[in-house]
């Protein structure tokens, strides 16, 4: 191929980001977001695979209404996954960069 890259060497390329693709998967389902709600009142853990891995609810809110907590709660959750799927963006990106991939062609990332 004139000005572009040979077949053998596209090959190549493409086992290197599937190589890299993988370690990052396994990288994120390692990573620990924390999300928290109510300035620091309940804070949820997360890791890259959107597992909750724990919650804390300052004791504090025990003695309010339920409905609050409930909702505490879920906003905390969500600003995990909001953070989670941030960092696996970030991951995704410095593995795509560099590939001078055409446009629209994004390996699932």
């Amino acid at each position: 191929m004139k000005g572009g890259l040979g077949m053998g060497q596209m090959m190549r390329q493409a086992q290197k980001v599937q190589e890299a693709l993988k370690q990052a998967q396994e990288d994120m389902a390692k990573l620990q977001i924390e999300g928290e709600s109510g300035g620091g009142m309940v804070k949820v853990r997360m890791n890259g695979r959107h597992d909750v891995q724990g919650v804390e609810i300052d004791p504090v809110l025990m003695n309010d209404e339920r409905e609050m907590l409930e909702d505490l709660i879920a906003a905390a959750v969500n600003d995990a996954v909001r953070k989670v799927e941030s960092a696996n963006q970030e991951k995704m990106a410095g593995i795509s960069g560099g590939l001078n991939l055409p446009p629209g062609l994004n390996l699932g990332l």
